[in-house]
């Protein structure tokens, strides 16, 4: 009997206890290019405070690496590539649904008794606005979210909203503060006046995106939100450099996340504030988490999983991602990592890394850089493979010896075994997603996104 009341005093304070409101700040194109993950020549004091009050994720990554395929899948719970979402900013104009019992995080939310915002109109003092991003490959409900105006989340609450940070994507604009000569460079770029400058520009967003989100999280404790409020630090995909953006290395897909509980509520299962995560994380895992978090039910046909609270799954041992049509550049990559190994299957193995790309060509100055540089041969090999007419079909890099990803194992009899191994989890993984991507746009389709390769796509 007194099992049975206790059973029952727990459940009706669960229910009487507030929700907790959910602040996501965005980040365009970022890698972790933080102080509090190791960066230097960054300055990011807010984001390391957070960091410092919550918990600072290590293994967070994207599952596409370019922001409409990655938010199409993070803002459902789904890979991009179940929902047929994979090709960047696709299905613009065709009125393409995504599969029954698929939604949008806000929509769930809203179900579950949130207001839901993108905010765009924020206080004037903070001397910014949010850019509304939204960007998915799919039709989005007439409304997907109830409203973009900060002024109106105090009376609405519980909350659920979202800002999105431009700065970090290319062109950059901020004010100089990194040194260029004391960035410490990958090695598969070339160390050139060119590549240090934008290096370093890359670096001063962040620092200048630091500034915004300390102002955010100021305006959360003078509004008197930051009590009952969950905020979350992510970026829609990895760091906006050559080899990072469009392509799936680390640089394309890993990305920070920080999570901080509220003062106010009492933290979840899993959650200890301070504290550094070494645990998998793909971010459609970030949708069934907040909606478990905030006490509602988790669709059974997610493929994200909960990381946090009562409802928790047992730690990835793997995370996933894939890259398909960017723009009118036609890839088709898939891609598995564990705790030592990336593996990449490039379908596509007949064109070059520095495939025609007009946004990359006008945008990125050391992707013009590579060509001149190969000519004149004055590249390192690691450097030269960016500009090699082909690319392997496979590719194994063993990121403990070598977190550059410089040296491809693939076709090493030694580790022939991790090679199979990784090989089979990506096929596995194909089939388990009934992989949208297997076949590529009809060759019409890509000539509408302006793709003059003849190889393109499929017919």
């Amino acid at each position: 009997m007194k099992a049975l009341l206790l059973w029952w005093l727990t459940a009706t304070f669960a229910l009487a206890a507030p929700k907790p409101n959910i602040l996501w700040l965005v980040a365009e194109d970022m890698g972790p290019a933080m102080g509090c993950y190791g960066q230097k020549e960054v300055s990011t004091p807010n984001l390391d405070r957070l960091a410092a009050d919550g918990v600072r994720y290590t293994r967070a990554y994207a599952t596409a690496p370019v922001c409409s395929a990655s938010r199409s899948a993070f803002m459902t719970g789904m890979y991009q590539i179940t929902i047929g979402a994979q090709n960047h900013r696709s299905h613009r104009d065709d009125g393409y649904q995504v599969p029954a019992g698929v939604k949008p995080i806000p929509e769930w939310m809203h179900e579950a008794g949130y207001f839901t915002a993108n905010l765009v109109n924020l206080p004037p003092a903070l001397g910014f606005r949010g850019t509304g991003k939204t960007d998915w490959n799919f039709t989005p409900p007439a409304q997907p979210f109830e409203s973009k105006s900060w002024n109106d989340l105090a009376a609405h609450q519980p909350f659920f909203a979202q800002i999105n940070f431009q700065e970090t994507h290319r062109d950059f604009h901020a004010p100089k503060h990194a040194d260029p000569a004391k960035i410490e460079l990958p090695l598969y770029y070339p160390d050139h006046p060119v590549t240090r400058d934008d290096y370093a520009a890359y670096l001063d967003a962040a620092t200048e995106l630091d500034r915004k989100v300390g102002l955010i999280l100021e305006q959360l404790e003078k509004d008197g939100l930051a009590e009952n409020t969950v905020v979350v630090f992510m970026a829609d995909h990895g760091e906006v450099m050559v080899r990072g953006k469009q392509f799936c290395y680390e640089e394309g897909l890993h990305i920070p996340l920080i999570i901080r509980w509220p003062k106010g509520l009492e933290a979840p299962e899993r959650f200890q504030k301070g504290t550094v995560s070494e645990r998998f994380i793909e971010a459609i895992d970030l949708a069934p988490t907040f909606l478990a978090l905030a006490r509602a039910e988790v669709p059974k046909k997610m493929e994200g999983r909960v990381f946090l609270g009562a409802q928790a799954a047992a730690p990835r041992k793997m995370v996933f991602g894939a890259r398909d049509r960017c723009d009118e550049t036609v890839f088709r990559f898939r891609t598995v990592r564990d705790a030592r190994f990336r593996y990449i299957r490039n379908f596509t193995p007949d064109r070059p890394f520095l495939q025609a790309n007009r946004y990359k060509e006008k945008q990125y100055p050391v992707w013009t850089l590579l060509p001149k540089l190969f000519a004149e041969g004055k590249l390192t090999s690691a450097q030269a493979a960016l500009c090699s007419p082909t690319m392997p079909p496979e590719e194994l890099y063993d990121l403990q010896a070598d977190p550059h990803e410089i040296k491809n194992l693939a076709g090493d009899p030694a580790f022939a075994a991790d090679l199979t191994r990784l090989r089979g989890a990506v096929e596995k993984w194909i089939e388990q997603t009934n992989d949208q991507g297997r076949e590529l746009e009809p060759e019409w389709l890509a000539k509408a996104q302006g793709a003059t390769n003849p190889k393109a796509a499929g017919k």
